[in-house]
């Protein structure tokens, strides 16, 4: 039995205390176990960098833009919502309007 398979096995086994011992539950317990261990094993991988090779047109990598000054100093910030899309629901226009006559009258 290799290494991993002995991880998998000693993995699943504490996933089926943990629940209480349940009967007719190692397969589930198993495939659980077999995720969790590969994600483990794995996870030293997700921390190499990558390399970018800016010939290499096939690498997905995130290229980061630089700040512009001018618009840091003029206070120019991202918003979630683009210009127009702040308006309210038209009910709650309508509502409001009401609101603004009777206060009126």
């Amino acid at each position: 039995m290799d290494d991993h398979e002995q991880r998998v096995r000693e993995r699943a086994f504490r996933i089926w205390q943990e629940q209480g011992c349940p009967h007719g539950q190692a397969e589930v317990h198993w495939e659980m176990a077999r995720k969790l261990v590969a994600i483990e094993e794995s996870h030293d991988l997700t921390l190499v960098p990558v390399a970018r090779d800016p010939q290499d047109p096939t690498i997905a990598a995130d290229v980061v833009e630089e700040a512009d000054p001018a618009a840091a100093a003029a206070g120019e910030r991202p918003t979630l919502t683009d210009d127009g899309e702040q308006a309210c629901p038209p009910r709650r226009e309508a509502e409001r309007d009401a609101a603004e006559r009777d206060a009126a009258e």
